[in-house]
């Protein structure tokens, strides 16, 4: 009988747990100095509504990638939900407050 060639050690490593899905991506808990926050990356091709983002006060257009980013605590739901584009998610620490247009 041939002699079988697999490694019988990779069976024995338990599967490496997959991050928690939720509905339209995958989201990760980012710990900073304001607090918990859940960031799901979204790909341009999931968007169709126009955004507003809160760090440059700039337009996120539909087909553009970007986060969505929430408190971990998730006690406001999806009104405490907002799109940034990710380069302005990552230097929230170094600018100052957006004066919104009207």
């Amino acid at each position: 009988m041939p002699r079988r060639n697999r490694d019988r050690r990779r069976a024995a490593v338990p599967p490496t747990p997959q991050p928690k899905p939720l509905t339209g991506g995958w989201q990760q808990l980012e710990t900073a100095t304001d607090g918990d926050w859940l960031v799901r990356r979204v790909t341009g091709t999931q968007t169709t509504k126009v955004y507003r983002c809160p760090g440059c006060d700039h337009e996120i257009q539909p087909g553009t990638a970007h986060v969505v980013v929430w408190p971990a605590d998730e006690t406001g739901g999806v009104a405490d939900r907002r799109h940034w584009h990710e380069s302005c998610w990552r230097a929230r620490h170094r600018r100052g407050p957006t004066s919104r247009r009207w």
